[in-house]
């Protein structure tokens, strides 16, 4: 017996399936499965029911037991989130269902964190009272803001619905309600000072979101294709909520972004690195990388390894490097207020509902699933105005 647990054991350490403290218990609870007569799941759950055992304590010897069973005996578990870590699985079924990465990588954070403030009150994960204890934790202990919070929210009750197949009770009631904000923007005036105080690559960037509205990740994701020039518009492919939408290209920009692209053939001309495609792209049209028409408009440096294939190819521009060229043109100009690179976007559409466009048709150039989203820059367009004479002015 001594053996067999000496080799379960290193297979927990090998597999990482349990974080590394847990491993002596799950060696544990199996040696006590072990010793019964004729060992049972059924047989051994009662058996730890009676001996005074707390639920979280039960669940954890009977996942013991499932991948005692599968290691040893190749017998496999119906909960595929013990063979695997339920945060492993919650990343398989995000991609499956085709969420993006960074809500893959969000989400799977947020099940860590959840499951590590469990494990350390000893609390059963799979517990309505711990999913509400954990939203109350950060509310009340981390001050997290309810934007934040809500994140968390959808997280765990992603990991309860999809691994666990369960649905928790009583847990609305620590949903945060978000405050309803106006989104900062600069006047014609700031964005003008701005805009010409930003430079190279990254400054070209920074001009484009405010040309098109666009959200930094999708000008970063621009492809060469992407790019109408005699047409003055540009392609959004996949933006958020994985749409497809054409938006404006200004044309004091096209003279500089055609220059830009003639230096970016080219550089690719004279290098063989494919570029990252989305998607089956790449397996189903293999020599698609190398082509022209797929590069990225704006190309980083250098070489990465792509995540499904391990292959080395050419990604984008990292987004610090476009944020860090915002923060010193704001800085250069000397606004005192906020502005970061989203702050162009709130201030086109803004600036645009001045000029009098139509509503619908900036919403459709945000990309706005709600017209109620795009009608919060009617109440941030107020700000722009000329400032009402207060009344006690008027008595001078």
């Amino acid at each position: 017996m001594y053996g067999e647990l000496n080799e379960f054991k290193d297979e927990l350490k090998k597999k990482q399936i349990i974080p590394g403290k847990s491993v002596k218990y799950f060696v544990f609870w199996v040696r006590q499965y072990l010793l019964q007569d004729s060992p049972g799941e059924a047989d051994f759950c009662r058996a730890l029911d009676a001996d005074a055992r707390e639920g979280w304590q039960i669940r954890q010897a009977l996942d013991a037991v499932k991948l005692y069973k599968y290691f040893s005996q190749g017998e496999v578990a119906e909960d595929c989130s013990v063979m695997e870590g339920p945060v492993e699985v919650v990343r398989r079924r995000l991609r499956v269902k085709h969420y993006s990465e960074k809500t893959v990588k969000s989400y799977c954070n947020w099940c860590k964190r959840y499951l590590a403030f469990c494990s350390l009150r000893k609390l059963d994960n799979r517990a309505d009272g711990a999913f509400r204890d954990y939203m109350t934790y950060l509310a009340l202990n981390r001050k997290v803001a309810a934007s934040t919070q809500n994140q968390s929210f959808n997280a765990v009750l992603f990991l309860f619905r999809n691994v666990w197949n369960l649905e928790p009770s009583e847990i609305n009631g620590v949903r945060a309600k978000i405050p309803k904000r106006l989104p900062a923007v600069l006047s014609r005036e700031e964005v003008r000072d701005v805009l010409k105080e930003v430079q190279g690559v990254t400054g070209l960037v920074v001009q484009m979101i405010y040309s098109g509205g666009m959200r930094l990740s999708e000008a970063l994701s621009l492809r060469v294709q992407d790019c109408n020039l005699e047409g003055s518009s540009v392609v959004v492919r996949q933006g958020k909520g994985n749409k497809d939408r054409v938006t404006l290209l200004a044309r004091t920009l096209l003279p500089d972004l055609k220059a830009h692209i003639s230096k970016l053939k080219n550089r690719l001309s004279k290098e063989k690195i494919p570029v990252f495609l989305p998607g089956a792209i790449a397996r189903k049209y293999p020599g698609a990388g190398l082509q022209w028409r797929w590069q990225f408009v704006f190309p980083g440096t250098g070489v990465c390894n792509d995540p499904d294939t391990g292959r080395s190819v050419r990604y984008h521009l990292h987004p610090s490097a476009v944020q860090r060229e915002m923060k010193r043109a704001v800085n250069a100009v000397g606004i005192s207020r906020r502005a970061t690179v989203h702050t162009l976007r709130h201030s086109f559409a803004t600036h645009l509902l001045m000029a009098g466009t139509d509503l619908c048709e900036i919403q459709e150039l945000l990309g706005h699933k709600n017209l109620e989203t795009t009608r919060v820059y009617l109440h941030v367009m107020k700000e722009l105005k000329p400032v009402t004479r207060s009344p006690l002015d008027m008595l001078v």
